[in-house]
């Protein structure tokens, strides 16, 4: 048998960065984002020869390892490693022997949440093979704790989630608490839009994690213009719900700038002179608004363009 998972990349139209701690747990936070027709593959072949074979098909790389209950984080392919040791400790309590293959859509470092959906998608080919007692909360749940505990790569909440429901959703987020609100929006609104966002890749990547440990550090050391920045965005989420579900998309551009001028002031790595650039070359040739997608600093820029 051979065991199959996809999950979907997203876009964060608006609210992002307000589901990372601390400023979730403090403040609560606020998300809205939609899936994407790009996806992160996994697929899984049981073996009984007592070997782990891992391979990260987009990336070229390729890993074999002897069957325990334990793999260790050593920087190679550390994300995949860290759902194995979880899966085996909650669930197994045995060694697995198999081999997994993954592929995601787009580059590491997109901004199009391609780590967590990784996560995501490599958990569910487990929960097929292993048959496993795991609802979609809890696919994100623990998605959310192998990253951020187990393989300690600062991030926050949304993406896992987005993975995990797909659609158009807005989030909500108390402490350890995510609310998932599913959005019900006229499919001719949702033509509207996919037409008029275009997704433009700058060339670079960028360690997310970097970013966000810096968006962090503001909270904890109550910077006053990242926390103001922040209750802004959250605005922005509520404001991005309410065009959407109504079809005021003409206002959609407007409250992507509105949140990319806050946005921009959580943390100083989010933007740069090149990103800047690129910005106001789309406003100049008629986009409305856009955001660097996902916590800033390169990846895909996107644009909502009439």
């Amino acid at each position: 048998m051979i065991f199959r998972a996809r999950a979907p990349l997203r876009l964060g139209l608006a609210g992002g960065g307000t589901d990372v701690s601390p400023y979730s747990d403090k403040y609560g936070g606020a998300v809205l984002n939609a899936t994407i027709s790009m996806y992160a593959y996994a697929t899984i072949e049981p073996k009984q020869n007592d070997k782990i074979t891992i391979e990260a098909l987009d990336r070229n790389e390729r890993i074999e390892l002897e069957s325990k209950k334990f793999l260790e984080i050593d920087g190679k392919l550390d994300l995949i490693k860290g759902v194995y040791n979880r899966i085996v400790k909650d669930f197994i309590k045995k060694p697995l022997s198999f081999k997994l293959s993954t592929y995601v859509d787009a580059p590491a470092g997109s901004g199009l949440g391609s780590s967590s959906t990784l996560v995501v998608t490599v958990i569910g080919a487990f929960v097929e093979w292993l048959s496993l007692p795991l609802g979609e909360y809890d696919i994100a749940r623990l998605a959310h704790e192998i990253e951020r505990k187990d393989v300690a790569l600062s991030g926050g909440k949304q993406d896992q989630y987005a993975a995990c429901f797909g659609g158009f959703n807005f989030m909500e987020f108390y402490n350890d608490n995510v609310i998932v609100n599913p959005l019900r929006i006229k499919k001719e609104y949702l033509n509207e839009l996919q037409l008029s966002i275009l997704l433009y890749y700058t060339g670079t990547s960028r360690l997310s994690s970097k970013i966000i440990e810096a968006q962090m550090k503001n909270v904890q050391t109550k910077n006053h213009d990242s926390i103001e920045a922040m209750h802004k965005l959250k605005e922005q989420a509520i404001l991005m719900k309410e065009a959407l579900l109504k079809g005021r998309l003409n206002e959609v551009g407007e409250i992507l700038n509105y949140g990319w001028l806050y946005k921009k002031q959580m943390a100083s790595e989010i933007s740069s002179p090149f990103i800047d650039e690129i910005y106001e070359e789309a406003i100049k040739a008629g986009s409305s608004g856009g955001e660097s997608s996902g916590a800033g600093g390169g990846g895909f820029m996107m644009l909502y363009c009439p």
